[in-house]
């Protein structure tokens, strides 16, 4: 459905998108991930048209973006962060406006607004001006604007931003009824939100790809490390020589856990351990025999926010060290 090939962004000396190829496929959800600066809505903006490409190629449904922007945005309903809305418009006069820009056949717009607006909950503020409504109405006219006609692909840059947590909800489960017959593209911040909704998660970093995976592959695969966490009262000297001698750990983290006297704090250790390994046993005979009760012992995969830390690090100083 969607082709991007060694796609390049510069402003001036700055490489804003770097190199990127990846496809997407027809009835999937796909989330763009990655810290502020990344490349993100850029790349987006490329893929709808909005800005041309340094170098590189966007193929939608087989016609270039830039070669043949009329044809291949027939095929894309698009979102931006901020909704590109005119709001001393009502919303049915800015929908059927809408309509008339993206080409709806006269006999098919009365159709496509009813559709929109019952699927994004707009039917109750048809005829209210749009400066008078809520943020989070706003951003539902944006997103009917969006899927209005529904076209093959729908893109949506941070689309749930300024809802309340039903109307998130009620967001949510648009997109996925969405997906079952287009392509849908978001960017978000909220990885709850990523691993919730996206079928692949695509993390781009100094406008790199760095991952692409789907949301259980990417927390499965991640260094092919398992975690394991431990509760007890013994003093965090204690569990490192407890632990030291035992095979199969990579790493040790402590931390103390409340306040007062020593015996009233308790450590939480983390262990990092060898991919296969299975510890639990051995870590639980080795606190019995040394009089230390284990008040938690649990295992786990790295989270998808452990795994966009890992892949995004330095970002952040980059970032820093750039505007200063």
């Amino acid at each position: 459905m969607i082709e991007v090939k060694q796609l390049v962004k510069k402003y001036g000396d700055h490489l804003a998108v770097d190199h990127l190829d990846f496809q997407m496929e027809a009835g999937k959800i796909y989330g763009f991930l990655g810290p502020n600066g990344a490349g993100k809505s850029t790349t987006m903006n490329i893929m709808t048209g909005y800005l041309g490409a340094t170098s590189g190629e966007v193929i939608v449904d087989g016609h270039d973006i830039l070669k043949e922007p009329e044809e291949a945005k027939k095929h894309i309903g698009y979102l931006p962060e901020i909704p590109p809305l005119y709001t001393d418009m009502t919303v049915m006069e800015y929908l059927k406006f809408a309509a008339e820009l993206k080409g709806i056949p006269k006999e098919q717009r009365e159709d496509a607004l009813e559709e929109a607006m019952q699927l994004t909950k707009l039917s109750e503020v048809g005829h209210r001006l749009i400066k008078n409504l809520s943020k989070g109405y706003r951003q539902r006219v944006g997103f009917a604007q969006a899927i209005l006609g529904f076209p093959d692909i729908i893109i949506l840059d941070e689309p749930t931003v300024g809802l309340d947590p039903k109307q998130i909800i009620e967001i949510r489960e648009l997109i996925r009824g969405l997906a079952k017959k287009h392509t849908v593209i978001l960017s978000t911040h909220i990885l709850a939100e990523a691993r919730e909704v996206c079928d692949e998660i695509l993390i781009i970093s100094k406008g790199k790809l760095v991952a692409s995976d789907t949301p259980e592959h990417l927390e499965l695969l991640m260094n092919g490390a398992e975690m394991v966490e431990i509760e007890t009262k013994a003093q965090p000297e204690t569990v490192r020589t407890i632990l030291s001698n035992m095979h199969g750990i990579r790493t040790i983290t402590t931390e103390t856990i409340g306040e007062g006297e020593p015996q009233e704090k308790t450590t939480l250790a983390k262990m990092e351990v060898e991919e296969g390994q299975d510890i639990r046993e051995a870590v639980f005979y080795a606190f019995a025999k040394s009089e230390y009760p284990l008040l938690m012992l649990k295992t786990s995969k790295a989270s998808l926010e452990e795994i966009f830390i890992e892949l995004t690090q330095g970002e952040e100083e980059h970032e820093h060290a750039g505007n200063l």
